[in-house]
């Protein structure tokens, strides 16, 4: 099968398209043929050597978190799909190729509402918004969320789901590309270039803060999140897009009995990573169908365009997901 190698770290010279030897399931896995992948910023730091995948390096490293494609093969215990099966889903890595293995209960099946190809731009940042607003971070109907980047995959993700479960949400993001935020429904969007997102968020909530803070920049975001968190709220850490270390006032932690949470869904146990799988078939995959959610693509590139694609990602210019399409 042809897929994306990083045989050497560093720049978008090092990505490769090449033959590999075809994945093979186990036991309780399947081969899914695969018609769309996306972008990651995950796929940026694994080509820089900066977030490699869980595990033994192998012989061909082939970056890709999510999926979308057709059932080729089954593994002997598999008993819930069949060959045929048009099915969307994450991996640790692999997923930017023709062909791919997962767990049979990492699997998702694609609403009826999103084309085959489309699929591929849900997994990955609707799974990772609903994990943290609603699992990690508690948020439910009536509730308040921050979230930075809110035209990013997992911003454009956030803001539906949080309105589709009757919360409130503010968003940080650029000057252009406030329409896009305020279109998809966010409640108040904060051009972070002109406004300060803390000023902001206590005027908006009348100095109380907000439940939850979906973070994916970090640095100096850390001290004005917990200026925005209310007293018992949870700032769930999800990325780090901006300075690597932060520091913070201890003091302003403290009075608010708030918590500061780490995540990844990447590195986490298989039980974990299918329990909250699960979890977003049996309460986000229906809203596709009846509306209230949609996948927000932004652009797509060929599989022999993967540097290209890097380097547009690179640009932080995308509203909503960038996909590659390979078959």
């Amino acid at each position: 099968m042809r897929a994306v190698v990083i045989p050497e770290y560093g720049g978008v010279d090092v990505l490769q398209v090449r033959e590999v030897p075809d994945p093979a399931p186990g036991p309780e896995e399947v081969l899914v043929n695969v018609a769309c992948s996306a972008m990651n910023r995950a796929d940026l730091l694994q080509r820089m050597g900066l977030y490699p995948a869980p595990g033994p390096k192998p012989e061909f490293e082939i970056p890709g978190l999510e999926f979308a494609g057709t059932i080729a093969a089954l593994g002997e215990r598999v008993t819930g799909w069949s060959v045929g099966d048009e099915v969307m889903g994450i991996v640790s890595g692999g997923a930017k190729a023709e062909q791919v293995v997962t767990h049979e209960r990492m699997l998702q099946h694609i609403p009826a509402s999103v084309a085959l190809h489309d699929a591929a731009a849900i997994p990955e940042v609707f799974m990772t918004a609903h994990d943290a607003l609603v699992t990690q971070g508690g948020l439910a109907s009536g509730g308040t969320a921050l979230v930075h980047a809110g035209a990013s995959g997992v911003g454009t993700a956030a803001i539906q789901i949080v309105k589709a479960i009757g919360a409130r949400i503010a968003v940080t993001c650029s000057t252009s590309k406030v329409t896009a935020c305020t279109d998809l429904g966010a409640d108040l969007v904060i051009d972070y270039t002109e406004t300060d997102f803390a000023d902001a968020i206590k005027e908006w909530t009348g100095r109380q803060g907000v439940d939850v803070v979906l973070d994916v920049i970090g640095g100096d975001y850390l001290a004005r999140n917990i200026a925005s968190v209310r007293v018992q709220g949870r700032i769930i850490q999800v990325g780090v897009m901006g300075e690597p270390t932060a520091t913070f006032p201890l003091g302003a932690l403290l009075p608010k009995r708030a918590a500061l949470i780490g995540t990844v869904l990447r590195s986490r146990p298989i039980e974990q990573k299918i329990d909250a799988n699960q979890r977003f078939c049996a309460e986000l995959l229906p809203r596709f169908d009846d509306g209230s959610l949609r996948p927000i693509i932004d652009s797509r590139f060929a599989l022999d365009d993967i540097a290209e694609a890097h380097e547009y990602m690179a640009t932080n210019a995308n509203v909503g997901k960038i996909l590659l399409d390979i078959a």
